[in-house]
């Protein structure tokens, strides 16, 4: 299978993407994660700006994977093996099946959590920290799948 220049570039350059921000990601989660996150830590935040620019750096990271990945890396792949992109779940699904993430229903799960992260945190502390817990607990599998979609991208680009 043959990909198209303006296909290489475009892989190229959201594997370039992937990777910074799996590594920013990651970082923030190590900073953020150092200690179990509690709603001791969330009553802190107004208090402590090393604090909130950490916690408002992780959820910024993880929307931003989880964008890059699911509505451009995805669909990028998709193309590139000449599959036909459709609705958002509709492309879960297919990378689903080809094994590019773990789940659909877990990646639509991250998706609403997101959503919430950014929404939500800034009137009840408990929301904040159950949400926080959750994304910090959904990291490994969004990286996990950021990497298998580079990996993938990167056999297509050596083709």
């Amino acid at each position: 299978m043959k990909i198209t220049p303006s296909q290489t570039a475009r892989l190229q350059f959201l594997v370039r993407v992937t990777d910074k921000e799996c590594q920013h990601l990651l970082g923030t989660d190590d900073r953020l994660f150092g200690n179990l996150f509690t709603i001791e830590d969330a009553q802190k935040i107004e208090a402590d700006p090393v604090l909130a620019e950490r916690l408002d750096a992780f959820v910024s990271r993880f929307g931003r994977l989880q964008d890059t990945v699911g509505d451009k890396l995805l669909p990028a792949l998709l193309t590139a093996l000449a599959e036909k992109t459709g609705p958002a779940i509709d492309n879960l699904d297919k990378c689903e099946k080809l094994g590019f993430i773990e789940s659909a229903d877990a990646w639509m799960e991250m998706r609403r959590l997101r959503n919430q992260m950014v929404h939500e945190y800034i009137e009840d502390l408990a929301v904040l920290t159950s949400a926080l817990r959750s994304g910090h607990a959904f990291v490994p599998t969004l990286i996990s799948a950021a990497r298998r979609c580079v990996a993938e991208a990167r056999r297509l680009l050596a083709a």
